[in-house]
């Protein structure tokens, strides 16, 4: 089964930015619909960004216009690029399929503060 490895998170400033990126351990050329999700403390797990092998995108409101998701099936990688950071995007980052057919990976902590 694929298994997904998280990284680029940290500690960014108010407007900051960063990538994430979302390493799987086998092709993802076959998952038609990669996401990024997210969890803050005490909230439940919310999706943030999809991208389909065909190019559809789409974006939770509250990220329109500042985040960017994209994918790389040659190599097996799913990113994120976060542009205009808010104290409001402090999460966990976690990526799978829209279904979430996958077991959980690790996940990378966003932090926003200044």
């Amino acid at each position: 089964q694929v298994q997904f490895v998280e990284s680029g998170g940290g500690l960014v400033q108010p407007g900051g930015s960063l990538r994430l990126s979302c390493a799987a351990s086998g092709s993802i050329f076959r998952i038609y619909a990669m996401a990024w999700y997210r969890q803050a403390p005490g909230e439940q797990r919310e999706l943030v960004a999809i991208v389909t092998n065909g190019g559809m995108i789409n974006y939770a409101d509250s990220v329109k216009g500042r985040f960017t998701i994209s994918r790389d099936n040659a190599k097996n990688t799913v990113y994120l690029q976060m542009n205009s950071l808010k104290p409001e995007d402090t999460a966990v980052y976690y990526c799978n399929s829209r279904s979430m057919d996958y077991s959980w990976g690790q996940g990378t902590q966003v932090t926003v503060s200044s």
